[in-house]
């Protein structure tokens, strides 16, 4: 949006811009903000920077705490959601020692360092991701955690339990349990609110090429962007996650990216799909290969597929993503790939026929993750792939064709999943992290601190009684 900061100061002036907003991601994917007045802007808050406590974002010691946020020109974007006119900024994290070096554990620069060593590899000039965004939309929730009390409870008024237990009832017009993809209205009644809220998108700079209604039928939508660089597509990500929340919020609804947040009903997926170019050939692309697949795009998937266990410990890095990770559902727990196979981890879309488009979807992530460093680790895997050729026939990996949810438990066994709860993901994380090394892109301290943290975040939860244990269990 901005190429300097006299830009910047021009335009604040000339759009009678109130407020400047300083952006920035935590370890966990968060975003935290800092605002000034656009009074008080200047060059040198655009040189200078920042001081904030890297401990307080789950980095560092709290003795070498001391970081600065350095405000990204190109990031500029509009932000919606202030009552004042309001330009955000989304900042890189940096040291204050020496010249102030870039943070080696900012989620972004480590998605930048990612995104580089790809281009080193000589197969294509430009990895491009597409991620499709689900969420729920429901119109009340309420949780509590105490000492004597464990509850949580959502409505939706289009879902098929509610006919009047809130004083509105549905009007006959619900969605049934499972069967919500590509409803109509007035069954979907968040289609003209989604509309809204792409617009709002577009004015924030993000392009959303389609939106629907998904699966769940009590309010499970989804939104789909057009492809772009890896550390674009992160920031995106971050802002859809933001403007969902708020656009909710503003609307008297309320938004969850919860991989799991009802028993028994489908949850919400992080799907990437991956494309490689190199100028304006497409290197995934052999008319020859399975399924139309370059030996580039096959060696990429078998690398992905050879480390999703490691991987899902970022990509994935909830207790609740594991609640979504079951057989049976759409979320797919077997390592393998096919040609239009939902029931496997990796899916080649069977409707893409142009070389230009030609692409996978990597379909167990979900928006749990921090979307910076699982686009990094999912690259690292992938390149990975194609440094040691791997085979995907020699792995185990696919191709795959059947329908793995009807395989028998005996022939399922043979085929390699994903860890069933996040203490196994990060067992195979300890165990298989070389590959995110590669390059310098990640760091040993980044891995050891991510573990530590989501370690202590388990054992939280493992040790809190629950609302089932109680029907299990009270009378025993």
């Amino acid at each position: 949006m901005f190429n300097s900061t006299e830009e910047v100061v021009n335009f604040i002036k000339y759009e009678n811009i109130a407020n400047i907003d300083f952006k920035a991601c935590d370890l966990f994917g968060r975003w935290r903000h800092l605002t000034i007045p656009a009074a008080y802007v200047s060059e040198a808050v655009f040189k200078e920077g920042f001081g904030f406590d890297g401990s307080s974002y789950g980095f560092n010691a709290v003795n070498k705490s001391d970081m600065l946020l350095l405000p990204n020109l190109s990031t500029a974007f509009t932000d919606p959601f202030w009552k004042h006119p309001t330009i955000a900024f989304i900042c890189n994290l940096h040291e204050v020692d020496g010249d102030e070096p870039r943070f080696e554990q900012d989620p972004r620069f480590v998605c930048e360092k990612a995104e580089a060593s790809m281009v080193k590899l000589g197969v294509g000039d430009r990895l491009l991701l597409g991620p499709e965004f689900e969420f729920y939309l429901f119109d009340d929730v309420r949780y509590g955690n105490t000492m004597p009390s464990s509850f949580f409870s959502v409505n939706s008024r289009q879902s098929h339990w509610d006919f009047a237990q809130n004083g509105f009832g549905n009007h006959g017009y619900q969605m049934t349990l499972k069967g919500g993809y590509h409803g109509e209205q007035p069954a979907d009644r968040f289609a003209s609110l989604r509309s809204i809220l792409c617009e709002e998108l577009l004015n924030m700079g993000v392009i959303v090429k389609y939106h629907h209604h998904e699966v769940g039928g009590p309010g499970q939508v989804e939104i789909e962007t057009e492809f772009d660089s890896p550390v674009v597509m992160a920031d995106i990500s971050m802002k859809i996650k933001y403007a969902v929340r708020n656009f909710a919020a503003r609307s008297g609804i309320t938004a969850t990216f919860m991989p799991k947040p009802m028993y028994g009903a489908p949850g919400n997926g992080f799907h990437v799909h991956f494309k490689l170019m190199d100028g304006d050939l497409p290197k995934f692309y052999d008319q020859s290969g399975y399924a139309g697949m370059s030996k580039t795009a096959i060696h990429f998937m078998t690398g992905m597929l050879v480390h999703a266990r490691a991987i899902s410990a970022i990509a994935n890095p909830s207790t609740n993503s594991y609640k979504r990770l079951i057989p049976g559902y759409e979320a797919p727990v077997s390592l393998v790939f096919g040609k239009a196979n939902r029931s496997a981890a990796i899916r080649i879309p069977g409707y893409v026929n142009s070389p230009s488009d030609k692409r996978f979807e990597y379909r167990a992530g979900d928006a749990t993750a921090n979307p910076y460093l699982m686009f990094a680790a999912m690259i690292m895997a992938g390149i990975d792939g194609i440094r040691k050729e791997m085979d995907p026939a020699k792995e185990g990996v696919g191709p795959f064709d059947g329908n793995i949810f009807e395989l028998s438990e005996f022939e399922r066994k043979s085929i390699k999943s994903l860890p069933v709860d996040l203490p196994e993901a990060l067992d195979a994380l300890e165990e298989d992290n070389e590959f995110l090394l590669y390059d310098n892109v990640f760091t040993p301290q980044l891995i050891d601190g991510w573990i530590k943290h989501k370690r202590a975040e388990a054992q939280q939860m493992s040790l809190q009684p629950t609302p089932q244990e109680y029907e299990l269990y009270y009378g025993c």
